[in-house]
């Protein structure tokens, strides 16, 4: 149990289906065009999140890894004095993407240039075989590679790369013309419309506007025949019927909270995410900006990255949990038996309670927890706190403040329903309740919900905010890394011990 719902302080109206449904004017500009609106007035519904969807991207990563591939296998082959075998230029390769990763040089950009990259490409060239050069050193000291070679080697990799990649953009920047994705431009109408104007003229960036989302209280500025959508419910239609593959933000989706709850929406769609800066003074702050920075016909552009989308630290994470979960079940039995033999005693039949949370997109399990209170259904489902309740007795109270209550949901991360750490899982009744209180609740599901958290280790346990609660999960999901699971844990397990690690 959390938090109270005394204790939210949220405002209502400021959801998704808060705000203003726009003009007269507005409603004539979307009955011209292929997006319909609602078929009568209807209150928001508070959804689980859905696994997003991985719409094929014609602008992968893919083509790049083969150029710069293909010109390192190149490289190492025509150049006879660097006495390299070609084998060796798959792990020489390998090396190189993760250097032109760690430089942004894969990320999507919608007006791409190989020459402004050929700098970042040069200066990764050259730590590489400059390495290269030291490995072989060490290992054949009288095949050590000289100067002339390695300079050779450098301008060598870099100009083939430089060239691969111009050829890759120049196909895709064909194929973005044929065939334009459907984008929305979401933000204020008198910005998003410029930059829409934009998109219009130049149809080599791909994206084709079906559309204005407005973040304002109510649409003003000139906006043609582009209709503008002032409602959430518009924006979702919007985006099903058109198949929207792109958004366009026009402003930092952190804004206000409006902007912020369709970031969740264009997420769970598959939608790839751009912010432009049409007034050119938007500083954002916590994200990172690509190198070199790319641009929309003079516009200041940069890629929404989210950053839980990163497969390969998800899945150690995933490894991780399993592992330590499993040993921390054998080393907890004994504890764990004693338990249940307390309860038991204490209570009678039924150790384990068993109750539907909500976890990862939405979906529902069932957590695992040592009974603590008789109670029904209904009671457990809908009940917020049962904290100084007189039906507990002393062993259910000893083991809810002690949360050994909790131990059997380590067998929940086993089985992949949870993680160590992650937001804490919620009742259906209460997920539904508050998504549709806190437009930020809802984005909590982006991640496997945990045993314990980043709200928890900072005393948000029990009758404490919802909000609070909210904006800590999604912080922590916005900042993941294994590191910080690993901190999270050892803070959790020094609370235990009733010690303190640094921090509040």
């Amino acid at each position: 149990m959390d938090s109270a719902p005394a204790r939210h302080t949220g405002q209502g109206g400021t959801g998704p289906s808060g705000g203003s449904t726009g003009t007269g004017t507005t409603a004539v500009r979307r009955s011209v065009t292929a997006i319909h609106p609602p078929r009568g007035p209807k209150a928001e519904q508070a959804r689980p999140a859905v696994r997003p969807q991985r719409a094929r991207r014609r602008d992968g990563v893919f083509p790049l890894l083969t150029a710069d591939a293909l010109a390192v296998v190149a490289t190492a082959a025509a150049l006879p004095g660097l006495r390299l075998p070609v084998e060796a230029a798959v792990p020489v390769a390998l090396v190189l993407a993760g250097l032109h990763a760690q430089a942004g040089l894969y990320r999507p950009r919608l007006a791409p240039s190989a020459l402004r990259e050929l700098p970042a490409l040069a200066g990764r060239a050259a730590v590489l075989w400059c390495a290269a050069a030291a490995v072989v050193a060490a290992a054949t000291p009288g095949q050590a590679l000289g100067w002339g070679a390695l300079l050779a080697a450098v301008c060598m990799q870099a100009v083939l790369a430089c060239a691969g990649r111009g050829f890759v953009n120049q196909l895709r920047r064909r194929v973005r013309v044929r065939r334009p994705a459907s984008t929305l431009v979401v933000g204020p109408v008198t910005g998003a419309s410029a930059v829409a104007a934009a998109l219009h003229g130049r149809p080599e960036y791909g994206l084709r506007p079906v559309g204005l989302a407005d973040t304002a209280a109510a649409a003003d500025g000139d906006t043609g025949a582009m209709p503008v959508l002032a409602t959430h419910e518009d924006i979702r239609r919007a985006v099903i019927q058109n198949s929207v593959r792109h958004a366009v933000f026009t402003r930092p989706p952190e804004a206000d909270e409006r902007t912020a709850s369709l970031v969740r929406l264009f997420h769970d769609h598959g939608c790839r995410l751009w912010l432009a800066d049409p007034a050119g003074t938007a500083k954002v702050t916590g994200m990172r900006v690509a190198q070199p920075a790319d641009q929309l016909w003079g516009y200041a552009v940069q890629p929404l990255l989210p950053r839980p989308a990163r497969p390969l630290e998800r899945y150690a994470k995933r490894g991780i949990d399993s592992l330590l979960a499993s040993l921390a079940l054998v080393a907890a039995a004994p504890v764990m038996a004693l338990c249940a033999l307390a309860v038991r005693l204490s209570d009678g039949p039924g150790v384990i309670f068993r109750q539907e949370r909500v976890g990862l997109y939405g979906r529902s399990f069932t957590l695992l927890k040592f009974r603590t209170l008789s109670a029904d259904a209904h009671e457990s489902a809908t009940r917020w706190t049962v904290a100084g309740d007189r039906r507990m007795s002393p062993i259910g109270s000893f083991l809810r403040k002690s949360s050994l209550d909790e131990l059997p949901q380590l067998w929940n991360v086993v089985r992949g329903d949870m993680s160590l750490v992650g937001p804490r899982p919620e009742r259906p009744f209460f997920v539904a309740k508050f998504s549709s209180v806190h437009p930020g609740y809802e984005a909590r599901h982006r991640m496997p919900v945990g045993i314990t958290g980043l709200a928890q280790i900072n005393g948000l346990r029990g009758d404490t905010s919802i909000e609070d609660r909210a904006r800590f999960d999604n912080h922590y999901i916005d900042t993941w890394s294994l590191w910080q699971d690993l901190w999270i844990l050892a803070r959790t397990a020094a609370s235990f011990f009733r010690f303190r690690l640094g921090g509040s």
